[in-house]
């Protein structure tokens, strides 16, 4: 190759390299434009102002990524707002009540406001009376105000096998009730002490959030569900609507800036794509028929019974 060659490629190299970088800058421009236009307003700390919105789906137990997220929003300046949308049929008493806590804690600190989808019933419905506004779809179901406590008596089915469990223990109502022989005397009357008196203050919550008279929470607290229509004459829910309604309500009642953009949060979950362990038992868990999220076969199995350990306010419809 001659000189005037070399020099010509030289030159060649440099213009690609010039429209390449000027390519790649033009690309940022693009995509931070599309930001300004699509609703994004800097904020006080030079960051993005949003509308967060938080998705609690599923049965709910002790959700600790959960609870640092919304932790996290109550923090963050750039938040202005959140909406918590449920779409839960409940789950454990102690896992709604952390969730009612945290929410509120939330709540004290910016505009909070549940949107209910399909269903938010028992605990689900606990979590969205910790907002300070509710508003529900007209075919939404909300209520189920009400604890459970399950527990399975397999004596005769085991006898039916031979199999006999005994046990020592150091009073009659410890480990009580067991699944391997009937329920001690006094055992029943123990769970429903237990009982009675989550149920007193799931029903104190509904009077204290809702601004009801005490008979009025006991009537609507039977354990009976409502569609959202039902829910708004019964004061359960605030308003029907979606989305568009609750950016009325903030930007109308609680002064947040029109336009805001509403961005999905979620908890950042430890299982990664690098935790080779947990996929296996995900794998294991759906080779057995059984929720790939589960712990372990126990779980997947109470899971798969829609059964929890412990109290429980959790809607269960008949499938009869």
């Amino acid at each position: 190759m001659d000189a005037q060659g070399m020099i010509d490629r030289r030159r060649l190299r440099r213009k690609l390299g010039f429209w390449r970088i000027l390519s790649v800058l033009a690309l940022v421009a693009v995509i931070l434009l599309g930001a300004l236009v699509g609703g994004w307003r800097p904020g006080a700390d030079g960051g993005l102002q949003q509308i967060a919105r938080v998705e609690i789906s599923g049965v709910i137990t002790e959700d600790r990524e959960l609870l640092e997220l919304l932790e996290t929003l109550r923090e963050d300046p750039r938040v202005r707002a959140v909406i918590v949308k449920v779409n839960s049929p409940g789950g454990t008493t102690v896992g709604g009540e952390t969730l009612f806590h945290a929410v509120r804690r939330l709540a004290e600190a910016k505009p909070v406001a549940a949107e209910v989808g399909t269903l938010a019933a028992s605990a689900g419905y606990m979590v969205a009376m910790a907002t300070d506004r509710i508003v529900a779809h007209h075919s939404s179901i909300v209520g189920s105000i009400g604890v459970l406590f399950q527990y399975v008596d397999a004596s005769e089915l085991l006898g039916r096998i031979g199999v006999d469990v005994e046990a020592v223990k150091s009073s009659p109502l410890k480990a009580e009730p067991s699944p391997f022989a009937p329920a001690a005397p006094g055992a029943r009357e123990m769970i429903e002490r237990m009982v009675l008196s989550t149920y007193g203050w799931f029903v104190g919550l509904v009077e204290n959030r809702r601004g009801l008279e005490p008979d009025e929470a006991r009537s609507l607290a039977d354990g009976s569900v409502f569609t959202g229509e039902q829910g708004l004459a019964n004061r359960l829910v605030d308003a029907l609507g979606g989305e568009a309604e609750i950016r009325r309500w903030f930007e109308a009642e609680r002064g947040v800036p029109p336009g805001l953009p509403i961005r999905e949060r979620e908890p950042d979950r430890d299982d990664g794509f690098w935790n080779l362990s947990a996929h296996l038992r995900g794998f294991a868990m759906a080779a057995l028929g059984l929720d790939p999220e589960a712990s372990g076969v126990v779980d997947g199995l109470r899971r798969a019974t829609g059964q929890l350990d412990g109290m429980v306010s959790l809607w269960q419809p008949s499938t009869r």
